[in-house]
């Protein structure tokens, strides 16, 4: 295992690695921790009781945070005509059908989010074991295949987040900037934690949410009381 920074080693002094602490608190633990040279962005990681192996217990999905996340996305949008320029006014990087399918498959992959409309699907089917990997596929359940591009277009670029369970059972989310005030934080992560309780899949049994932690982007992990 890779030695950890003289800085991370500092954080971790600062607060009981096996407590479980009130999410408030833990977001000002965050925010307490010794300042780096960048705005961190905040992650929270939810470890589920699903078998990740069964597909009708593996959690796919999108959701807007109150507060967003303090980034704009970068946005494209497989379509044609139209749909194509509404969704270029609409703030889409780029936005097309073959000469952009073309692009990506050649290994263009400077965007954060692909779009596109139920129409394109079968078109942009092989573009799977480029885009899959990097969970940058288009998918009705993570809501990036949709007719009203230039609405899912702005969501998106506003900070609307997809997320799904990985290999080990875990989702991810990014909730913020460190910078964000205490209380966005707080409102941004416990709407992302409801979220994923309401989402819990009928086939899972036990414990649904069994660990949550937050950290930022240079800090040890925080567990939550939850």
């Amino acid at each position: 295992m890779a030695e950890r920074s003289k800085r991370y080693q500092e954080c971790k002094k600062k607060y009981d690695s096996k407590k479980q602490y009130p999410l408030k608190e833990a977001v000002e633990l965050l925010k307490a921790f010794t300042g780096t040279k960048f705005d961190e962005s905040v992650e929270v990681v939810v470890k589920l009781g699903v078998d990740p192996k069964r597909s009708d217990q593996m959690l796919r999905g999108s959701l807007s945070l109150p507060k967003g996340i303090g980034k704009e996305l970068r946005v494209i949008v497989f379509t044609t005509g139209e749909r194509a320029q509404k969704a270029k006014e609409a703030g889409a990087r780029e936005a097309g059908a073959e000469e952009l399918i073309k692009k990506v498959e050649e290994g263009w992959m400077d965007f954060d989010v692909a779009i596109a409309t139920p129409d394109m699907m079968r078109q942009i089917g092989k573009l799977g074991r480029v885009l899959g990997p990097q969970g940058k596929m288009p998918s009705p359940k993570s809501g990036t295949v949709a007719e009203d591009v230039e609405r899912t277009v702005k969501e998106f670029k506003a900070g609307k987040i997809e997320y799904r369970t990985d290999a080990g059972g875990n989702v991810h989310a990014l909730v913020g900037k460190l910078s964000f005030p205490t209380e966005a934080l707080v409102e941004n992560i416990q709407s992302f934690i409801n979220h994923i309780v309401a989402s819990r899949p009928a086939s899972a049994k036990g414990t649904f949410v069994q660990k949550v932690s937050v950290s930022s982007t240079m800090s040890p992990g925080i567990k939550l009381a939850v």
